[in-house]
């Protein structure tokens, strides 16, 4: 006897890529800026959470205190899913309102891995002033070995330096970069179009009811956020020994400079 498909499933999928994609197929425009933005996070926000986490475990290394922001992370794109997926079970939330949802969940996921490797960053002392630059390392390093090796086209491979440390300091510098324009672009191609495929799967999942939703946005998350850490710590290399003097208990200056602006502390 042939399996009957789930009417539910259907009316996710049909809703969601009519929402995402144009009759071509290709992803309207409106997404493409939603998911660029979610990446690009401002330097005072990572530099006030890793300063929180010092508070909190003022004895840490620069290791540990990565160790914490990944099981941060890790506890927070996971819990995210499983959260938007329950509400398929609450009553007059039906499977294509939800799906509004699951597309605010994936923004989530963005923006919680963009604090993470930003503050990873920060913790190897490369200080990323300029949110476009930020979130092209972002999405580098969500592409994995793909986007790290495009980054290194722009640090080189100096002599004596690992990779990570060779395209961080070139991206932690506030002159324009020649050909930074170029790869940001194959990046954020790469970038968009894995991503979309990706998070099609996780999208949907998180839209079916009967609470199956909250199993497979939660194991989603969580399989892509353990992805990303990999990824990360791969990209950067082995951690400092000593925690950059910028972020020491002693050095908390009150104003922050990003490129182009002077903001005030945020919180």
């Amino acid at each position: 006897m042939a399996r009957r498909s789930n009417p539910a499933l259907r009316i996710a999928q049909e809703t969601a890529h009519n929402a995402m994609f144009d009759a071509e197929g290709k992803p309207k425009p409106g997404v493409h800026n939603m998911l660029l933005k979610a990446v690009q996070i401002q330097r005072p926000l990572v530099v006030g959470y890793i300063r929180r986490l010092q508070k909190k475990h003022p004895r840490a290394t620069a290791a540990q205190l990565a160790d914490i922001a990944e099981r941060d992370y890790l506890r927070a794109v996971a819990g995210g899913g499983a959260l938007v997926g329950a509400t398929a079970v609450v009553p007059g939330v039906g499977t294509v309102a939800s799906l509004g949802l699951s597309a605010a969940a994936t923004v989530g996921f963005l923006e919680a891995t963009a604090l993470y490797a930003t503050s990873l960053a920060e913790l190897h002392g490369i200080r990323l002033t300029n949110p476009e630059k930020a979130g092209t390392m972002v999405m580098a390093i969500m592409l994995g070995e793909e986007g790290t090796a495009l980054l290194g086209t722009l640090g080189g491979q100096a002599a004596g330096n690992s990779a990570g440390n060779a395209w961080g300091s070139v991206l932690s510098k506030s002159m324009v970069l020649p050909g930074f324009g170029s790869v940001r672009k194959r990046i954020q191609s790469a970038f968009l179009k894995n991503l979309l495929k990706r998070q099609g799967t996780a999208l949907f999942g998180r839209a079916l009811p009967f609470g199956i939703g909250a199993v497979v946005g939660g194991a989603g998350n969580l399989m892509m956020g353990r992805a990303v850490a990999k990824n990360a710590r791969e990209a950067f290399g082995p951690m400092p020994d000593t925690i950059p003097g910028e972020l020491t208990a002693a050095a908390a200056p009150d104003n922050l400079t990003l490129e182009g602006n002077t903001l005030g502390s945020q919180r």
